[in-house]
């Protein structure tokens, strides 16, 4: 697990789980998270900033499934938490205020995020080896060595 002071940025367990389970896809499923989450976060950002209870959900929720789904555990946590408050919200027809602290996070927590992922895939990089080479027979191309 990477850690940040006593709070778990990534699952390194679940991590490489993903990472077995989807096999060579997985650094394209990386980078298509790093472009979603930063999608999310943006949304989220701008519905708080709107005051904008709703638009905070599906951001919130996408970002929250996608994250503990590759072992981003404390951005997954935190969209959780989020989503749960913003539900809640709508149902007391209010907005979240005491969410725009952890809203302000988010940003900061998914490049740390990020940054603990592309370290993970550096590490999980292996220098290939090269085939040994095969002495050369007497004889040419096309002809029968005999």
């Amino acid at each position: 697990m990477y850690e940040n002071g006593n709070d778990i940025i990534v699952d390194r367990s679940r991590f490489e789980q993903a990472c077995k389970e989807l096999g060579p896809g997985f650094s394209k499923i990386l980078s298509y998270y790093r472009d979603d989450g930063a999608r999310a976060i943006q949304e989220i950002e701008r519905a708080a900033r709107d005051r904008n209870t709703p638009c905070m959900v599906r951001p919130a929720h996408t970002l929250k499934g996608d994250s503990l789904m590759v072992g981003a555990e404390a951005i997954g946590l935190a969209a959780e938490e989020i989503e749960k408050a913003a539900r809640h919200s709508l149902e007391m027809h209010d907005f979240p205020d005491h969410m725009v602290p952890r809203v302000r996070e988010l940003s900061a927590l998914f490049t740390e995020t990020m940054t603990c992922f592309d370290k993970l895939m550096a590490e999980r990089v292996r220098v290939p080896v090269a085939p040994p080479v095969m002495p050369r027979r007497p004889g040419g191309f096309g002809r029968k060595v005999g």
